[in-house]
């Protein structure tokens, strides 16, 4: 098989919207490169963050670690607490024509990526229908057309959430961290999961080593990124990574592109686990 190398973008935050977007964009340009933007469209809340850093030591360790305040933002630390919570997407309609202009593709990520990441498994279906409905509206009004591929926050779902999106024409789902394509067995949707680990979770310092070791492994991977990391003070090693994968014969593209390569009928059916990966804190679906 073709060496493939999935390049899934998710934007989180309003600063990653405005700053690490553009420049995310500049780069891909600059290496005649498309990827997949996951979108987060409404507020953002991130500085709610707080409640889970003081629940989970876990959190506040992963923020010291990856130097957050530097990768997003002192204003981001205080949206939704102390500052009004700005849009994310839909503060932006002209820089996701951009993106489309340029010819990467869109998804839906989030409508309020914060209260999902941090409340899913204690709200109620309805505020979990209604969190879609307001996503994907936003979603339709900003690029006049429906996303094709749901990616999770945090790639936190549970049964709920499968069974919401059997009403939605998804072509695909991207909200785990398996090692492989498979098939949902509550669902029957095709999941393209991200099987490499983000640069925060190896540690920045190390930069792009580990994750350069998995690529020797196979031919078919997902790298998901963050436009406030790679779009930000990661941007240089994440161009060192993408060039060294091409050097391995590496095809770095959207995931859009991956689709045609899989025969649905012949993948694995699969129920997700939620369990805790290294250099995470909190749990996301395997």
């Amino acid at each position: 098989m073709e060496r493939i190398l999935g390049l899934k973008i998710d934007v989180d935050t309003h600063q990653g919207m405005m700053r690490g977007v553009p420049r995310l964009l500049d780069l891909l340009a600059q290496e005649q490169l498309h990827g997949t933007f996951y979108l987060s469209i409404g507020p953002d809340a991130s500085g709610r963050a707080i409640f889970q850093m003081l629940r989970n030591p876990r959190f506040l360790k992963k923020m010291v670690a990856t130097r957050a305040p530097s990768l997003y933002g002192y204003r981001t630390a205080l949206y939704g607490t102390l500052l009004p919570s700005p849009m994310i997407a839909l503060a932006f309609p002209e820089l996701v024509r951009r993106i489309l202009s340029e010819g990467h593709e869109v998804q839906f990520h989030a409508w309020d990526h914060r209260r999902w990441q941090d409340g899913l498994l204690s709200r109620s279906t309805d505020w979990i229908r209604r969190w879609f409905e307001r996503g994907i509206e936003g979603f339709n009004a900003l690029t006049g057309q429906h996303p094709t591929s749901f990616g999770a926050p945090a790639w936190l779902i549970d049964d709920r959430v499968l069974s919401i999106l059997k009403e939605y024409p998804f072509q695909y789902l991207s909200c785990t961290r398996a090692k492989a394509p498979f098939v949902h067995a509550e669902n029957g949707l095709l999941e393209i999961p991200s099987d490499l680990p983000c640069f925060e979770e190896t540690g920045c310092d190390l930069g792009e080593g580990p994750i350069l070791q998995q690529l020797e492994e196979g031919a078919l991977h997902v790298l998901p990124l963050h436009a406030e990391v790679e779009g930000g003070v990661m941007a240089e090693p994440f161009l060192r990574l993408i060039r060294r994968a091409r050097e391995m014969g590496y095809r770095p593209g959207p995931l859009a592109a991956i689709l045609p390569l899989l025969d649905i009928g012949r993948l694995e059916t699969r129920r997700f686990q939620l369990a805790l990966l290294p250099g995470r804190a909190v749990s996301c679906a395997l």
